[in-house]
């Protein structure tokens, strides 16, 4: 059996980063991708909105003229935001009334959770973008639909300056809510032993997420930096209904799906 067999037999599978989302996929129904901080979380906080979202795989130029060509708004870096524009902060975006400002489209890049989901939408999955603030609504949405067919959930992760893939430890509390959703009072025989660890860590932490999520190496990166209100945007536990499910190249909420 090659490592990228062996969580075949299961029915809900977990693992890390883009190659791991290439080994949860076959034969999923849905594929849940979770990046707390901070892609799922503003993906969700604009779905909330009514917004349609682009996941776009980088930052540079062309991220630009994907933005022009779809008649969207481009969601920058924190630190590179000019009077106007939107950021890739989850708060910035809660606070914003953007369809009043007119905005019905968004394209947000992340090299994490963007990427990850426009690759496996690549290879025909059915996406969900799972935050801590929609991990139970949206497992809610994926076990009506599933059935018994298998179910995926990527934990995004970060990256090291090498490039090389950080596992962070609140994009395993994500997946976990988000199993935790699926699992009910305990996980069955159906789930693969990585995703059972994945379900016990958030159990584990979830009276105390919120300050868990602050102390985080990814929370306290943020907050040094200034956004430590988009910590608590992320730390929001099950505030919202909002499935987030990616069609025809965009997120748009699950409500709206056929």
């Amino acid at each position: 059996m090659s490592l990228a067999e062996g969580q075949g037999g299961y029915r809900v599978r977990f693992d890390w980063g883009p190659v791991g989302a290439d080994v949860v996929a076959p034969g999923a129904a849905f594929v849940a991708v979770v990046d707390v901080l901070s892609f799922t979380t503003t993906l969700t906080v604009a779905v909330e909105q009514g917004i349609r979202v682009l996941p776009y795989r980088w930052r540079d130029d062309s991220a630009v003229d994907v933005a022009r060509r779809h008649g969207a708004m481009l969601a920058v870096l924190r630190k590179q935001a000019g009077p106007g524009q939107i950021t890739l902060s989850p708060e910035s975006i809660l606070n914003a009334n953007l369809r009043a400002d007119g905005i019905d489209r968004l394209v947000l890049p992340s090299p994490n959770g963007s990427a990850i989901s426009v690759r496996l939408a690549d290879a025909g999955v059915t996406v969900v973008g799972v935050s801590l603030r929609n991990a139970k609504a949206a497992a809610e949405w994926v076990r009506e639909r599933a059935g018994d067919r298998p179910v995926g959930v990527v934990a995004s992760g970060e990256r090291w300056p090498d490039g090389s893939l950080r596992p962070a430890v609140e994009d395993l509390w994500g997946a976990g809510a988000f199993l935790d959703g699926l699992a009910g009072p305990a996980p069955d025989e159906g789930f693969s032993p990585e995703a059972a660890a994945a379900l016990w860590a958030y159990r584990g932490v979830s009276p105390a997420v919120g300050s868990a999520l602050r102390e985080s190496v990814s929370g306290r990166e943020l907050r040094g930096y200034g956004f430590a209100g988009d910590v608590e945007v992320a730390a929001a536990v099950g505030v919202t209904a909002v499935v987030p499910i990616l069609r025809d190249g965009w997120f748009v909420d699950g409500g709206s799906c056929t």
